[in-house]
């Protein structure tokens, strides 16, 4: 589970990224949260993460404050950020191996999962090749493997269909639905509005640091008291508040 209360961030004293966001994202549950370009998505996953700090309010993950108790929060947490461009130097192995000793993974449990997920990923045969050699999407799998090796209960995903081919982007949907179908929690953002419309339970679309609406698609679209799509409707919230 994931909640937010009243959360709020300000750049250089001017610019409030997310203004007083409160958010529960229950267990079970894919949770999408969608917005333009500057809206404040980034910012509100960084802050889930723990990357920054809030001015105000509380994060809680799996009932861990995130800035209390960072080290226990951070060890419930996937993180995928938006841009994959880290430890270019290092091969994809060494990569995965540096992510599961940070996560105390054990010997036996990291060769399986690798092995496993490599496959998964079609990325066994470049394990051993610098990652600073890898296309985008070659790089977003290596990052979605090394997130995914300790087995987190609660995946925060910074648009994780980028660069990713069609083969890759459909197991990825397949793991997410997986892994809320176990429990778990799955917060992720996008702007590809058809992935969000088939793969999320709920959905939050963010405008200039606020919420502009939250629920299922079915509480969106009586919102609108039409059947329309949700591309439409993102765009009917998104212009209003331009």
């Amino acid at each position: 589970m994931i909640e937010l209360k009243n959360v709020s961030k300000t750049y250089g004293g001017t610019v409030k990224a997310v203004d007083n966001l409160s958010l529960t994202i229950p267990d079970g549950e894919i949770f999408g949260f969608l917005g333009p370009n500057g809206a404040g998505k980034t910012t509100t996953i960084k802050l889930i993460a723990g990357i920054l700090n809030a001015d105000s309010g509380t994060i809680l993950v799996n009932g861990r404050d995130i800035e209390k108790e960072a080290l226990e929060a951070k060890k419930q947490i996937g993180y995928v950020p938006d841009t994959p461009n880290m430890f270019l130097r290092l091969k994809g192995i060494e990569y995965l191996n540096f992510m599961a000793d940070m996560y105390d993974v054990s010997t036996e449990e990291r060769k399986e999962r690798i092995e496993r997920l490599s496959r998964h990923f079609g990325m066994t045969d470049v394990l051993q090749d610098r990652i600073q050699s890898y296309s985008h999407g070659m790089r977003q799998k290596i990052v979605l493997i090394g997130v995914l090796l300790h087995n987190p209960p609660v995946w925060i995903l910074d648009e994780p269909m980028t660069g990713l081919d069609p083969r890759s982007s459909f197991l990825l949907k397949e793991m997410m639905r997986e892994h809320a179908d176990r429990g778990n929690t799955v917060f992720f953002s996008t702007h590809v509005l058809d992935v969000a419309e088939k793969v999320c339970d709920r959905v939050a679309i963010i405008n200039k640091g606020q919420i502009l609406f939250c629920g299922t698609m079915e509480e969106m679209q009586e919102h609108f008291k039409k059947n329309s799509s949700l591309e439409s409707m993102f765009l009917e919230l998104t212009e209003s508040e331009e």
